[in-house]
């Protein structure tokens, strides 16, 4: 390998900060403080009729863990209307304000620019090419909406932070404590659980797209921005000839197809809505990936907060246990931090606790999927 080759490899390591950008919030468990002021947050959920019952498991979770002692103000978002059982159901178990919205037509289908018959042929091919869920229309709007429309949704305006929450998801530790409060103390601009390979069907072009993106408006690349990076092994002049392999950018580095999962997502909407992310999001809707390709919202996010964000902006919550089958975060218990006979979490003994821990009450198997290590332990190099 040449000097040349070992330089550039070199130029996209990642480089251990000289202080830690980026710690638990919380360690173990202690009395939350219900007294304390919130910030302005909300719980956001977008569902539709028939997922009643995913949702129900996954509020009654939340509110378990947390919401219980928070009472944050909840909204359902539907591209439908919401059928009377789902508002009852849904009522009756959440402690803060609930909303049930329908979003504007406008913001759910297909851009005005597209021609509608081409991007469902693109649909059909991805189907028969066994993309997961490259023949579902609804998707292709929903990834589109997530990546670039929902914090403009008129009941979401009035709100700063948000948290993300899916139908058939389940909080395993309890939480006792205000993330929303904490990002906000930390000067947080995204949070994340849990760091995935993406499927590489389904984003052939996004690589290439958003590093063409980041060289027109002259973006810098950064620490944060290398861990997403597997740098080219081919000397120059042959490197860029990689290019033509997708998921790699015009000099032939690779994505590593590492993101942030966004089922679970508590952030500052009001980076989403910057004028820098705006102009980002449009440039790729215009390009039309999210119909003729399937461009998931969750590798958008991340490749935007890597180019746009500093590390010390990002937090990962290590600390709150989360699943949503088939993937998981679990937190070891924090040894000697468990309440046993707390009258707010109730009398119980937890095992799993060791002095490395910084859960509290977890109750599930810590092991995570091996693309989840791959992808946490290389996002966590840029933090400490």
């Amino acid at each position: 390998m040449s000097a040349e080759t070992l330089f550039h490899i070199y130029s996209y390591e990642v480089k251990r900060p000289s202080r830690p950008l980026d710690e638990p919030f919380n360690r173990g468990c202690r009395e939350p403080d219900v007294l304390a002021p919130r910030e302005n947050a909300v719980i956001v959920m977008l569902a539709r009729n028939r997922e009643r019952q995913g949702a129900v498991q996954s509020i009654k979770s939340l509110e378990k863990q947390f919401n219980r002692w928070f009472h944050y103000p909840i909204i359902f978002l539907n591209d439908d209307p919401w059928e009377e059982a789902f508002i009852n159901d849904l009522t009756k178990i959440a402690s803060g304000n609930v909303t049930f919205e329908q979003i504007p037509k406008g913001m759910w289908g297909f851009p005005e620019w597209m021609d509608h018959d081409l991007a469902r042929q693109g649909m059909k091919r991805q189907e028969d090419e066994g993309v997961l869920y490259g023949g579902l229309e609804s998707y292709h709007h929903m990834c589109r909406f997530n990546s670039g429309l929902f914090f403009d949704v008129p009941a979401l305006k009035p709100y700063k932070w948000y948290w993300r929450v899916e139908p058939d998801v389940e909080f395993i530790c309890a939480i006792p404590y205000d993330p929303f409060v904490a990002m906000a103390k930390h000067k947080k601009k995204y949070g994340f659980t849990v760091a995935l390979l993406e499927l590489r069907q389904t984003v052939p072009t996004l690589f290439r797209k958003v590093t063409d993106y980041k060289a027109k408006h002259k973006i810098p690349s950064t620490n944060l921005w290398n861990t997403m990076i597997n740098p080219s092994w081919l000397p120059q002049p042959f490197r860029p000839l990689m290019s033509r392999l997708g998921n790699r950018d015009a000099s032939g580095d690779a994505w590593n197809l590492c993101h942030f999962w966004s089922n679970f997502e508590i952030a500052d909407m009001d980076w989403f809505r910057t004028q820098e992310y705006r102009d980002f999001f449009e440039y790729l809707d215009l390009d039309g990936g999210f119909y003729f390709e399937r461009w998931g919202d969750a590798p958008i996010h991340s490749l935007a907060a890597a180019m746009f964000l500093k590390a010390e902006e990002l937090h990962h919550f290590e600390d709150i246990g989360y699943v949503h089958h088939p993937f998981q975060s679990c937190p070891k218990n924090k040894l000697g931090a468990q309440m046993a006979f707390s009258k707010t979490f109730g009398a119980g003994y937890w095992d799993k606790e060791v002095s490395s821990g910084i859960g509290c009450r977890c109750a599930c198997n810590p092991r995570p999927t091996l693309p989840d290590l791959v992808c946490i332990d290389r996002i966590k190099q840029v933090f400490r």
